[in-house]
């Protein structure tokens, strides 16, 4: 362990792990203290008989403009979800696809029953237009609404809205009303449009490895629950003392309001996720699969097959299944699961009879609410003693927790100046 080290930074997510990469580049000495068994907060990947599990279904956006800067994408061997759906309307599938990306087929998708002409038109002149706009001045417009109103406005149709965008978008804020705020719609379209949707080929927790493993590792501290927080020292459960110049806060949000009450409670959205082990994969293109009939036909807002993307997901001869829910609330879990399997029985067929289930994943606090009109929980990144970051502190998203971390070191190092 680093002894005296100049700064402590609580919360090994990847706020945390980026704080960490920026202090190292610049030669500061510190301590990262993880409460669990290791890094990587909510973006994480378990094991289970061979398959590797995400917690909760999750990608990453290689376009994140953080992310390039301080990522090794080659490294991480990114795999590819095709730029699409295969959205479930009218008791059967319809295939769309991006005409950008995959034009013959994306061609084809003019004549699919998802969306009229006009709105395929307005989908292709939206793209064009965020393409050109500055990334970062997306998400500082002055002016914002609720997604859903914004599609309205821009002429898409409610139907088109209620088939593509309700659950595409809904997985993504992971709420169904697409009330999150327009500048997040604009950002993710914008990023979806330039570089598409990838996960690593071992899983999304290769990220946090990616971090960690150039880091010292004697600066990284696992099974180590900070209990209470001051400005000049942190306790943690055992009761050991922990003093530093400088502390960083880099813990989710609601760890950030328990330790330290400046930090609002921020409202959350939460998911519920179940990952199947199948003989076959239900589909055999990497595309997500869309509800596109609402939430009156089922739960499941949408299946991914990430074992289709990238074959380390599942042992050979097996799929990896994961079948999502946007989920308000304590859930019955057994109750949820039920109802799921009638409605991916009738996506699918009696091979959704031979599944087995691996996980139940219930994250109550997946993702922060992003409304119009929310302003960041505190006005700065307090002073450099004491530095909060995280997602929260951004946007929900990758790109926000690396930008948060990034812009903690920042203060601490002006700080030290």
């Amino acid at each position: 362990m680093v002894s005296d080290p100049k700064v402590i930074i609580i919360g090994g997510g990847l706020a945390g792990l980026c704080c960490a990469r920026s202090l190292h580049q610049a030669k500061i000495s510190f301590l990262l203290l993880e409460a669990s068994d290791r890094v990587g907060g909510r973006v994480r990947t378990d094991n289970v008989d061979g398959f590797l599990l995400d917690r909760g279904f999750q990608v990453l956006l290689p376009a994140y403009p953080e992310a390039r800067q301080v990522l090794d994408y080659e490294a991480l061997d990114l795999c590819a979800y095709d730029s699409g759906a295969l959205v479930w309307e009218n008791d059967k599938f319809e295939r769309i696809k991006d005409p950008w990306r995959h034009p013959v087929e994306g061609i084809k998708s003019a004549f699919s029953p998802i969306g009229s002409l006009a709105d395929k038109l307005k989908l292709g002149a939206l793209r064009q237009t965020l393409l050109t706009e500055n990334v970062e001045a997306l998400l500082k417009k002055s002016s914002e609404i609720a997604t859903a109103q914004y599609l309205l406005e821009k002429g898409f149709s409610e139907k088109f809205i209620q088939q593509f965008f309700s659950p595409f978008y809904g997985g993504v804020f992971l709420e169904p009303n697409l009330t999150t705020s327009s500048r997040m719609f604009e950002f993710t379209f914008r990023m979806f449009a330039e570089g598409g949707a990838a996960i690593p080929r071992y899983g999304m927790e290769s990220i946090a490895k990616q971090l960690a493993a150039n880091l010292p590792q004697k600066a990284i501290r696992c099974h180590a629950r900070v209990k209470t927080l001051s400005q000049d020292q942190i306790q943690l459960d055992t009761g050991e003392v922990l003093t530093a110049p400088h502390v960083v806060l880099a813990t989710d949000a609601k760890a950030a309001h328990r330790l330290f009450g400046v930090v609002p409670e921020l409202p959350v959205n939460g998911t519920v996720c179940f990952q199947y082990a199948a003989k076959e994969p239900p589909v055999t293109d990497p595309l997500l699969v869309l509800n596109g009939q609402g939430v009156n036909s089922g739960p499941i807002n949408n299946v991914a097959v990430p074992s289709n993307v990238s074959s380390a997901y599942a042992p050979t001869g097996q799929a990896l299944v994961t079948a999502s829910v946007i989920q308000q609330g304590l859930p019955d879990i057994k109750q949820l699961e039920a109802s799921g399997l009638k409605q991916l029985h009738r996506w699918f067929g009696k091979e959704v009879d031979d599944w087995k289930l691996l996980a139940s994943q219930y994250i109550p606090e997946a993702l922060l609410r992003y409304a119009p009109g929310a302003t960041k929980p505190l006005s700065r990144y307090l002073d450099g003693k004491l530095v909060v970051c995280g997602d929260y502190m951004e946007t929900p998203s990758i790109q926000g927790a690396m930008v948060s971390g990034r812009k903690a070191a920042e203060m601490v190092l002006e700080t030290m100046r």
